[in-house]
């Protein structure tokens, strides 16, 4: 009887450097991969409507800011405004709407801080991003909001502000320094305390 020995399958060639390859591939896409918070939240698709952002903020030092914002909206009692008109005033911008919710919670905030610096001639507007005058009023009734809003249904104010506010992160507060600068910027919940700081550093800058 013949003995069979079982003979030995040599790797097929390359095989392993393949292998190897592809792994090294993925690990250096996944190292490239940084995290994404507003991208995420618009991949969601869980209906809530709006990008929440982490509450970070970007301080911008005077002789790094862009050019001064340039913008016209009308408010919701039809007056027309022109950025040109708030040169030598600091602005406070605050894109947000009823239906919101870090919105609600920071509009509070908002109020008191427009009342604690209006005599220093700081300027508050809301940018509401898709409510009917009737909402919008119910909500400044409920929250007992007094500075005014723009209607920005048509989305022509988050255009001029493209460079500044991601899309649909809502809410975003800009803080515009004396030449219409930007000169910091809040994504997500307007913490008081820490928006009180930038308009105070801004209003404190020739």
């Amino acid at each position: 009887m013949t003995n069979h020995q079982p003979v030995p399958v040599p790797p097929l060639p390359g095989r392993r450097a393949l292998l190897l390859g592809a792994a090294s591939a993925a690990l250096l896409l996944a190292g490239c991969s940084a995290p994404d918070t507003l991208a995420d939240q618009a991949k969601a698709g869980d209906n809530k409507n709006y990008i929440a952002g982490d509450g970070s903020v970007s301080e911008y030092a005077p002789g790094t800011r862009t050019a001064a914002v340039a913008m016209t909206g009308v408010l919701y009692d039809g007056t027309t405004v022109d950025s040109a008109q708030w040169q030598g005033n600091v602005t406070v911008l605050n894109v947000w709407y009823a239906a919101c919710a870090p919105c609600r919670k920071e509009a509070p905030d908002l109020e008191a801080l427009h009342q604690e610096f209006k005599n220093d001639g700081v300027r508050f507007y809301g940018i509401n991003v898709r409510d009917t005058a009737a909402t919008a009023a119910a909500f400044e009734r409920t929250f007992g909001t007094t500075y005014p809003s723009f209607n920005d249904s048509d989305g022509e104010i988050l255009l001029a502000l493209a460079d500044h506010v991601p899309p649909r992160a809502v809410p975003t507060t800009l803080v515009l320094d004396k030449d219409g600068k930007v000169a910091a910027r809040v994504l997500g919940l307007a913490e008081k305390s820490t928006l009180k700081a930038l308009i105070s550093t801004a209003l404190s800058e020739p």
